[in-house]
């Protein structure tokens, strides 16, 4: 038997990002995680990486610690307020300030250099372009165009003995098919983590758009939301 393919899983700990690592585990990969500490309000969200990095049986689950509240720029990571209450037409109204600027392409680019040392031809990441609050590094030309790059950026690729692959299985799914597709895998939706600004105790908003596209991706999967909401 040939030894089993290893995948590099960026991980925050929420539905998406869970879920694509649910669809890599299915594919019978050797999973390493990978999770970020940027200086992020919602720091929560990594014991829900943590735990779902654990359910899912990782081979290794790193956190990184990165200061993106020394850039900021980003209602995530300064003291910008939040929005609430957004209509779906706010929230495609355009980029909400809740985007953190070049994100995916700083995480990618860990994550690139770990797939190298690891000798990881995939990268899982659960970027999603049609429930999503308009990110522009979660579209699917930003996909190619890095992993266009990647190939031409690591040693291992140069000298021919890896290629890599930016896997996005979610991209063109809606939120309640990412749910179903994850339920039917056996995901625990309960371990994972969405609100951007939750309370003290960690329970979601609840009308946040993070909130908001979970609230209504469970409800359209028909499937209960286990997210404890605080308000």
């Amino acid at each position: 038997m040939g030894k089993t393919k290893k995948a590099v899983i960026l991980s925050s700990g929420g539905i998406d990002s869970t879920t694509a690592m649910a669809i890599a585990k299915s594919e019978g990969l050797d999973l390493y995680s990978l999770t970020f500490d940027y200086g992020q309000r919602h720091a929560v969200e990594l014991e829900s990486a943590r735990r779902s990095a654990e359910a899912a049986g990782v081979l290794r689950h790193l956190v990184v610690r990165i200061d993106l509240r020394a850039i900021g720029g980003s209602a995530l990571t300064t003291d910008i307020a939040v929005p609430r209450g957004r209509s779906a037409g706010e929230m495609e109204s355009g980029i909400p300030v809740t985007y953190v600027p070049a994100r995916n392409t700083i995480f990618l680019s860990y994550a690139l250099a770990w797939a190298e040392v690891l000798e990881a031809p995939d990268i899982f990441i659960g970027v999603n372009a049609v429930d999503y609050s308009g990110y522009p590094d979660c579209r699917p030309e930003y996909i190619r165009a890095f992993e266009a790059m990647a190939n031409l950026a690591i040693k291992a690729a140069v000298e021919g003995k890896l290629t890599i692959a930016i896997r996005t299985p979610l991209i063109h799914m809606t939120k309640a098919e990412i749910i179903r597709t994850g339920t039917e895998l056996g995901v625990d939706y309960g371990l994972t983590h969405s609100c951007y600004d939750p309370d003290s105790k960690g329970r979601a908003c609840g009308s946040c758009d993070s909130c908001l596209l979970r609230r209504k991706g469970f409800r359209e999967a028909g499937i209960p939301d286990p997210t404890l909401y605080g308000r």
